[in-house]
């Protein structure tokens, strides 16, 4: 049986009987990662609301103004979560959030469409197909696409949708003689009753289960954004189809205004002053570098004659990194001092380098990540990793100094 969604991908609300209700849970991922909610399987006489298959996620909407959090199917039935019960025997009213149905008939038509071009211009089978969130995706039997093919059928299908073409859905009994002309991926294993086929006149005709337009126009718009590599040699084709297309250019035209604005240039002219910016970076991060090592040696000399020199020697410099702090060991080379040396905020995170005698290194290494709550490793004398408390950076001074003070005692 179709359900009234299936038979009016149109129709908006209706009034229908509650069937039964039952205790449930539904499993949901988000932000806080995944939740059981507690709640009830509805089941009505018909729905106007579309449970997930095909390709093609369930509607949301309402039961008497109770929100539905999931549609599914089961069977010839449709269950609908709720968190509030519904009485059965009594008559509700079931409404369909619009916008996002009307999204799905613009999805799943305009996958329709590029399919049968695909076929009809390429030989290019589908063999699945996502309904995302923001974009879509036509899995393509193919390990690649050219250029010249992607155009060619935006160019077919968006002239399509410009001549009108209706589509129509009829139910046809399994043993019908077009049942086997039409295209699709089989059935589901517990299908009951006649097949659904979705045509678009002159064009395909397919058993489909979902929402569709009644006529390409409906459709406005399609964008093909490119291809990705999919698994198993087939290839992913990203489209999207009506109101997501004026997104997507909304989107982009802010996007364009802003970059117009910062590049002080129009939009013509915007991957030309992007690369000269990226040049320009190059070369300051390259100046930057020689200077960091001109310094880094002329630190490490420094530290080297002052009459402070051995026992432990302690730097610490906002600006820096794991090559700056070793180009200042590299330059001192002692093994006879441990060199405790640090970069980044001096309360916050930063990296850290422990140099001076192999086997002192090996033993103060791991103690003093674990004071700075950091991480890090070392060979051959040299202990460095990532910290994240080095406001700590007095106690791991400490810690360096009473070790060599048991040193010298030991002697």
């Amino acid at each position: 049986m179709a359900f009234r969604c299936q038979r009016d991908s149109y129709a908006r609300e209706f009034t229908t009987t509650v069937v039964s209700c039952r205790p449930a849970e539904l499993q949901t991922e988000g932000s806080n990662g995944k939740k059981v909610l507690s709640g009830f399987h509805v089941v009505l006489e018909d729905t106007l609301l579309f449970p997930e298959g095909g390709g093609q996620p369930d509607d949301h909407g309402t039961i008497n103004d109770i929100s539905v959090l999931r549609v599914t199917r089961r069977g010839e039935q449709a269950d609908h979560f709720t968190q509030t019960p519904l009485d059965p025997g009594s008559q509700v009213l079931v409404r369909v959030d619009w916008e996002r149905r009307f999204d799905h008939m613009q999805q799943h038509s305009g996958q329709h469409l590029i399919t049968a071009v695909a076929d009809h211009l390429f030989k290019l089978k589908t063999t699945s197909w996502e309904l995302g969130r923001f974009r879509s995706a036509i899995e393509l039997d193919t390990p690649s696409m050219t250029t010249e093919q992607v155009a060619a059928i935006e160019q077919s299908v968006n002239e399509k949708i410009r001549d009108r073409l209706p589509v129509n859905v009829r139910e046809l009994s399994l043993d019908h003689p077009e049942v086997e002309q039409v295209r699709g991926r089989g059935l589901p294993d517990d299908h009951a009753g006649p097949v659904r086929v979705v045509s678009i006149k002159g064009v395909d005709s397919n058993m489909c289960c979902g929402t569709h337009v009644s006529n390409l126009s409906d459709l406005q718009v399609i964008k093909i954004l490119g291809t990705e590599k999919g698994k198993k040699n087939k290839t992913n084709l990203i489209f999207l189809a009506g109101n997501r297309v004026l997104k997507w250019m909304e989107r982009s035209h802010g996007t364009e205004k802003a970059l117009t604005a910062l590049l002080k240039c129009g939009a013509e002219d915007h991957v030309e002053a992007v690369k000269k910016l990226q040049n320009s970076t190059k070369i300051l991060q390259k100046n930057n570098l020689n200077l960091l090592r001109d310094l880094a040696v002329h630190i490490a000399h420094s530290l080297r004659n002052s009459p402070d020199w051995g026992g432990v020697v302690v730097l610490h410099r906002k600006e820096g990194d794991s090559e700056f702090m070793n180009i200042i060991a590299n330059e001192i080379g002692s093994e006879e001092t441990l060199l405790f040396l640090t970069v980044g905020d001096e309360k916050g995170a930063g990296l850290f380098l422990l140099a001076g005698p192999p086997a002192s290194v090996e033993t103060l290494g791991p103690r003093v990540a674990e004071v700075l709550e950091g991480k890090g490793a070392g060979k051959k004398g040299r202990f460095q990793g990532k910290a994240t408390k080095m406001s700590r950076r007095t106690e791991v001074q400490a810690l360096l100094q009473d070790y060599i003070t048991t040193q010298s005692t030991k002697e």
